[in-house]
């Protein structure tokens, strides 16, 4: 049967179509392969007969063209999740590359506890705080150097570099009283000092004291260790061609002296100074007994308070304060207070005087106990009266 221009018009446009759904087929086939490992398509490809070979070959170009176009894609711009992949070291499956926000709160959580621990590490504070140490130690050290450089030592368990105050008891007792002051080294150095205990003196005939005292205005203060009387000029002294006068006088409980070991209830110490500044004292024992007019002119005129003077309104004769008989031993020695200065001429009454016993009480209830302890009399010599 011939056939008409209508049917070989239509035979001609199913050609194309035919084409077009072989090369579909195609396609899909060449898709499906690529799920599968290599082995597995190998096998595949032997088991299919001669009529399948062409759909082989299209599905190997179709390999290739695909793996063009990923190669060119990558070269343009690098895939996160294959790099996520190829960081992770997976065999054959892509690590997720995206990040829940509970994750992100514990990632930005952790920095901020990085970033406090590293502050607390190194606080500014604690460094302000041991800034001023090494200030304080140099002060201490020049403290110390500068009591050296004047021959003064420290006294333990007191801060050095300080004006302290000496005293009878405690850390600034007289053991103390040369580390004091440069001053005061005297009382720990010197090889003449005050008092002693009198004993085995040369008797001789000594010089007689010539007393010139007379009635005179006096002030009484408690300086804060005694009670000490100043009076007015007019009192002096004479013995070995040297005058004396009267500055002050004040009292130890009990005798800072001592005869052949005897210590007296209280002594009184009469402080006289020469035109050149030497020292001459006069120490007058008391032992109790009737009561010493003179040392109750003075405990009338107390002071309320301490280091105030107090004028009395009478007069003093200090003739008074005076033993009736006048011998006495001497020997060279020192100040028995702080500075401790050597070089002074000591005259001790041998006879003492007398006060009562309520007066020694007066003088105990401030001072129960100023009196220097005893020191060496190093081989002075020492001279008795007769």
């Amino acid at each position: 049967m011939s056939s008409t221009p209508s049917s070989s018009i239509r035979l001609s446009m199913r050609g194309p179509r035919l084409l077009i759904l072989a090369a579909g087929v195609g396609l899909a086939l060449g898709a499906q392969a690529n799920d599968h490992d290599d082995d597995h398509a190998s096998g595949a490809h032997g088991a299919a007969s001669s009529k399948d070979e062409p759909k082989v070959i299209a599905k190997d170009s179709l390999k290739q063209k695909l793996a063009a176009d990923k190669a060119a894609a990558k070269a343009k711009k690098p895939d996160p999740k294959a790099e996520t992949a190829a960081a992770s070291g997976s065999s054959g499956k892509a690590e997720p590359t995206s990040v829940s926000m509970s994750e992100l709160r514990d990632l930005i959580d952790q920095k901020i506890a990085e970033v406090r621990a590293k502050q607390a590490a190194a606080p500014a504070v604690k460094i302000i705080n041991k800034a001023p140490k090494p200030r304080a130690v140099e002060v201490n050290s020049q403290a110390k150097q500068a009591m050296a450089a004047h021959g003064a030592a420290t006294v333990p368990g007191l801060p050095a570099g300080h004006d302290l105050h000496w005293e009878y008891t405690g850390a600034t007792g007289p053991q103390s009283w040369g580390q004091l002051k440069p001053e005061f080294q005297a009382c720990n150095t010197g090889k003449r000092q005050s008092p002693i205990d009198i004993r085995e003196g040369i008797k001789v005939q000594l010089e007689p004291i010539q007393f010139d005292y007379r009635p005179t205005p006096f002030r009484v203060i408690d300086n804060g260790h005694t009670v000490q009387v100043n009076l007015d000029a007019g009192n002096n002294i004479t013995v070995s061609g040297r005058r004396y006068e009267l500055v002050q006088f004040h009292f130890h409980r009990p005798s800072e002296e001592r005869i052949n070991g005897r210590q007296y209830e209280m002594v009184a110490h009469l402080v006289h100074k020469d035109a050149q500044g030497r020292l001459a004292v006069v120490a007058v024992l008391l032992d109790q007994g009737k009561e010493h007019p003179m040392v109750q002119l003075v405990w009338n005129s107390l002071p309320l308070e301490k280091s105030t003077e107090q004028a009395s309104p009478v007069m003093l004769d200090m003739n008074l304060m005076l033993p009736e008989q006048r011998q006495y031993y001497t020997y060279m020695g020192s100040l028995t207070t702080p500075p401790c200065t050597e070089g002074v001429l000591w005259m001790v009454m041998k006879q003492p005087a007398t006060l009562s016993p309520y007066q020694a009480s007066v003088f105990s209830r401030l001072y129960a106990n100023n009196a220097r302890p005893v020191q060496s009399a190093s081989g002075r010599m020492i001279k008795e009266g007769q």
